[in-house]
């Protein structure tokens, strides 16, 4: 999610940012090279030394295997929430933008109320208004089997959504329509555009054992991942951020 859906501590933004940087450094050499070479492009990883294949391995089977325990350990949630696929139809772009936050509850929840400082999880689908998804928590947007990921809406959301699941009980399930300005209004293009509306289904989950460790297992492994794929240590990385 982006920074104003997601919002980031420095630590987090400084190790987005050298993402960032290398990622660009490395599409700009590997553009060069098949300028002035005519060279077929390759991955980072072939071509930078400093990557550890063997460490790649490694961490690519660590974070299959945590992204196999997450799709078993939320089943039954995942059987919940994909009941309502059906309701990711196109909607009026205008009526959306015009209508302000509008929320429908698919399905009450039994836990706590939702309110402004409540730490919690979420499982969510985003989509535009000609249908299309640009954000889940599903492995596969267009033919989801399971959950991959979920979302600690507790570091911080865009306006519209935290407007939307206000008053909202744990384990419930709500569609929340939300215009552009209460988006990324001018800040990001999205579907297309900016001050696009979006409409989101999302689950709230409270930000409790089991699922607190599954998802922090399951970010940690990814971020090594990725990291390893730029051939950086993720630890080193976070020791010298410290």
């Amino acid at each position: 999610m982006d920074e104003k859906e997601l919002k980031t501590s420095p630590k987090q933004r400084f190790f987005i940012i050298l993402i960032a940087v290398i990622m660009l450094g490395s599409i700009i050499a590997s553009y060069i090279a098949i300028v002035i070479n005519g060279s077929k492009s390759k991955t980072t990883s072939e071509t930078n030394p400093q990557v550890d294949q063997a460490k790649i391995a490694e961490y690519e089977s660590a974070y299959n295997a945590k992204a196999a325990e997450f799709s078993e350990k939320t089943k039954e949630d995942y059987d919940k929430f994909i009941k309502y696929k059906s309701e990711i139809t196109a909607y009026n772009e205008t009526a959306a933008n015009e209508n302000g936050v509008q929320v429908r509850d698919l399905e009450d929840g039994s836990g706590e109320e939702i309110k402004e400082g409540t730490k919690y999880l979420a499982y969510y689908v985003g989509w535009c208004a000609d249908e299309s998804i640009f954000d889940s928590s599903f492995d596969n947007n267009d033919n989801p089997t399971a959950f991959a990921k979920i979302l600690d809406a507790s570091l911080g959301m865009i306006e519209g959504w935290n407007l939307g699941v206000e008053g909202m009980k744990l384990n419930g399930i709500r569609e929340i329509a939300i215009p552009g300005e209460l988006a990324y209004g001018e800040s990001r293009e999205i579907c297309g555009g900016k001050n696009k509306p979006l409409k989101f289904i999302v689950m709230t989950k409270a930000n409790e054992e089991p699922l607190k460790s599954l998802a922090a297992g399951l970010d940690d492994a990814y971020m090594r991942l990725q990291y390893a794929y730029y051939g950086m240590d993720y630890d080193e990385m976070l020791k010298n951020a410290e």
